[in-house]
């Protein structure tokens, strides 16, 4: 889940050009046909964009390094590349994500392919996989569960940094465990089982698992968070559970006692203002040594605790 805290907005300030602007509107055709890469990047930058963005669109449609788009910029673009640099372009200044407009985005030093299926993997996520590891810390070949996977940040990462581990990753949505399983066998995390499952329902009623961890909807139906920034592209349902926020942490910490193995951990990450909340959900259904982390910006993130044996 995105982090719905106050914080400066992620898109370009620039609005798009009008459709009659100039040399400088990528949708207005006075463009160069074949312009060069340093002439790309002037005119991307003169329409609005900031030159680094500038310059990663161009790394991404022409597969250089930053370096080769310097040692190169006298190389002309065909006018195919021009066309989708423009539509690039123009969908950055209307506030389309860069990650979905690239199609990925690193977490935990590892390259993630997202689609506009499955949210934005964030840094202070990286929270819950670290408090994941230190409390798998000493068990061996352990069971893991993470639920809502999306593009599959959290599972895989586990997998990948506890090879011995079993893990398991369930998403309601078909569209989100393709782009996970597809993660998975670009990253080689082969100890990964994918399950379609809303939130408990499809596991099978025998598994117990050492840790079970998720990043679920918790944004307020009301929140105005959602209608502002990257949000506005990032898929609703994973995004807010439709109510107050925290239904579907009441669910899973509800739930969680049947599933876990005797002193079993429960992780789930939150808003920055229900920790409390989540804290209090978890004490409700038995868990001890109750504790939340706090993310790079200082906001309560991550809580967790574990079963009561």
């Amino acid at each position: 889940m995105p982090h719905p805290a106050p914080a400066a907005p992620s898109a370009p300030q620039a609005s798009p050009p009008a459709a009659d602007s100039g040399p400088d509107n990528p949708d207005s055709g006075r463009w160069p046909s074949s312009p060069t890469l340093r002439e790309a990047q002037a005119l991307a930058t003169a329409a609005g964009l900031p030159v680094l963005e500038a310059r990663m669109l161009l790394g991404h449609l022409t597969g250089y390094s930053r370096t080769q788009l310097i040692t190169r910029d006298d190389e002309a673009l065909t006018p195919a590349r021009r066309e989708a640099l423009a539509a690039l372009v123009a969908r950055r200044l209307a506030g389309e994500p860069m990650a979905y407009l690239l199609g990925e985005r690193e977490f935990f030093g590892r390259v993630f392919r997202v689609t506009p299926d499955v949210l934005i993997p964030r840094p202070d996520t990286e929270i819950a996989v670290e408090a994941a590891l230190a409390r798998l810390h000493g068990r061996a070949r352990p069971h893991l569960l993470d639920m809502g996977t999306g593009s599959g940040i959290l599972a895989l990462t586990l997998a990948l940094e506890r090879p011995d581990a079993e893990v398991w990753a369930t998403d309601v949505s078909p569209a989100a465990l393709a782009v996970a399983q597809d993660n998975a066998a670009r990253l080689g995390a082969g100890n990964v089982r994918f399950l379609r499952s809303d939130w408990y329902a499809a596991l099978p009623e025998a598994v117990r698992f050492d840790l079970i961890i998720s990043n679920p909807p918790y944004i307020a139906a009301a929140d105005p968070h959602l209608v502002q920034g990257d949000l506005r592209f990032e898929p609703v349902d994973a995004l807010t559970d439709h109510g107050d926020g925290l239904g579907d942490l009441r669910t899973i910490a509800a739930g969680a006692p049947a599933r876990l193995a005797p002193g079993g951990w429960l992780l789930v990450e939150h808003g920055y203002d229900q920790g409390e909340a989540a804290r209090g959900l978890l004490a409700a259904a038995g868990f001890v040594e109750i504790s939340t982390a706090r993310d790079l910006g200082g906001n309560e993130r991550c809580s967790g605790g574990r079963l009561a044996t």
